[in-house]
């Protein structure tokens, strides 16, 4: 039996994983690379595609050649967008690709179960996990009930509450960040959405287990944080991780959001996992496959699970009280000023 077996029928049985592909969304700055895409299954579909081999050899060069080179000059708005594409890998996606025997687990045992915040246990590589991150939803229909990927109260209770159970069970977590926010709405706040944040961030803090945390598409504000406190805070190369969205940055620096004013934002917020690398707020930045994890989400999986499992095997190594020491002073120590 496939070992990922568990995981299929999950998939199966939730409908929530939608493999799209990356061509039904072209992103402005890849119409030239499309052009010559179209170019390519033009002289694939043709009979006498053999013997047009050659020419399709070079096309392909000269089509990776010039997305390597759109993605070396990317700006700031541009890898918004990427994280947003809607062929780029989600929670989901990545559970069905590295992690074994994965079995869901709903629920915060207070209010409901919020479908924007997806935790379960499986296995990866050598270690048993407890998985948490965010859902945003494939079709409409999925979208509206993970509500985009903005988590209520219950969704980060539900996420702490299993958080729990693995210190218990001496478990390592692992939660994968894809949120524009937490959800703002006059619910949410009346089930006590900024409280909710906020034990978390105080719990994740002091839990004896290790805790890797991967920003994998945008990372909004209180939203990310909400399950982002690790002792590795990481990043896909072409995610976003920031305190506000660009646009909810332009909206009030400039009180309009528009092309120009969400990319002076975004270049200004320093969102990019170059910037936050440079400025110390995330441990490391995972690459990606050429042209973004949406054009090839099997290498992008494969990337993850070495990425995952290589890190746990260095928080692993460290025990429980060295942990909870190191992660309080990797976040008191974000954001000091040095006067040398």
């Amino acid at each position: 039996m496939d070992a990922r077996h568990g995981t299929v029928q999950w998939i199966e049985k939730t409908g929530v994983l939608r493999m799209t592909s990356a061509s039904t969304t072209v992103l402005p700055f890849e119409e030239p690379v499309r052009e010559l895409e179209r170019q390519i299954e033009s002289l694939e579909a043709r009979p006498d595609a053999e013997d047009m081999a050659a020419e399709i050899t070079s096309l392909r060069a000269n089509r990776d050649s010039l997305l390597q080179k759109i993605y070396d000059n990317l700006s700031a708005w541009d890898v918004v967008r990427i994280a947003r594409h809607p062929g780029r890998p989600q929670t989901p996606d990545y559970i069905h690709m590295i992690c074994r025997d994965f079995r869901e687990l709903h629920g915060d045992r207070q209010y409901g179960d919020d479908r924007s915040i997806l935790t379960g246990l499986g296995r990866i590589g050598p270690f048993k996990v407890l998985i948490v991150g965010h859902q945003k939803g494939r079709t409409t229909e999925e979208r509206i009930a993970c509500n985009f990927g903005c988590a209520h109260p219950e969704g980060y209770r539900k996420a702490l509450k299993k958080m729990k159970l693995a210190e218990k069970y001496g478990l390592p977590i692992v939660t994968l960040i894809d949120t524009p926010g937490a959800y703002p709405g006059v619910q949410a706040e009346e089930r006590g959405q900024a409280e909710a944040i906020a034990v978390n961030l105080r719990e994740m803090s002091r839990l004896n287990t290790p805790i890797l945390s991967i920003v994998i598409g945008e990372g909004g504000s209180g939203g990310a944080l909400g399950i982002g406190v690790g002792d590795r805070v990481d990043m896909m190369q072409y995610a976003w991780y920031s305190v506000i969205s660009p646009e909810g940055c332009a909206a009030i620096l400039w009180k309009e959001a528009n092309e120009r004013t969400n990319s002076a934002a975004a270049e200004s917020l320093c969102l990019t996992a170059k910037d936050n690398l440079s400025n110390g707020l995330v441990d490391q930045v995972v690459p990606e496959p050429v042209g973004g994890a949406h054009r090839d989400q099997t290498a992008a999986g494969e990337v993850m699970e070495r990425h995952i499992v290589d890190r746990l095997r260095e928080l692993t190594r460290f025990n429980s009280r060295t942990l909870v020491d190191r992660r309080y002073e990797k976040f008191r120590n974000i954001g000091a000023i040095s006067n040398s």
